[in-house]
């Protein structure tokens, strides 16, 4: 049985346009990629990032919040309701290889936080907490999706 490389995408359920535009590209990308798209399955940065990842032919996985998967945004292909809230977000940083975070808002933090805490590889591609953590820093989706799915084949999770 083989490995599939996981590749988380974080940021807020509400977002820009443009922000929406990047994570779709950061989904097909991973999805081209070999890599599994993992998401927190709701709306804004992750369903964009999950409509990329199943328009290129990918796997898309998103650990919801609550109870029920049929909340889960119409692109998610294996919807695991966690019932968790926002601890959650512990669980999809440790399983990630790595993390794309964009945009996003206090949830965002708390997973680039956490991923910083467990040392799983995050970048920032045009996320909105430059001034408050020290994380690597990407300008375009393509060199996201390079930077994670190279951080993720160096680490064992």
């Amino acid at each position: 049985m083989s490995h599939r490389t996981i590749i988380a995408v974080v940021g807020g359920s509400t977002c820009t346009s443009e922000e929406a535009e990047w994570a779709t590209a950061v989904g097909r990308l991973i999805a081209k990629g070999g890599a599994v798209l993992l998401c927190g399955g709701l709306g804004g940065v992750m369903e964009a990032a999950a409509r990329g990842a199943q328009q290129a032919g990918g796997l898309t996985l998103g650990l919801l919040p609550g109870s029920d998967p049929a909340l889960a945004n119409p692109h998610i292909d294996v919807a695991l309701a966690t019932g968790m809230g926002e601890m959650r977000n512990a669980l999809l940083v440790r399983v990630a290889g790595a993390v794309i975070a964009i945009g996003g808002g206090w949830g965002t933090l708390s997973e680039i936080a956490l991923a910083q805490r467990i040392e799983t590889p995050v970048v920032g591609l045009h996320d909105a907490f430059t001034s408050a953590v020290d994380i690597p820093r990407v300008e375009r989706p393509e060199e996201a999706v390079r930077w994670a799915l190279e951080q993720a084949e160096r680490r064992e999770v």
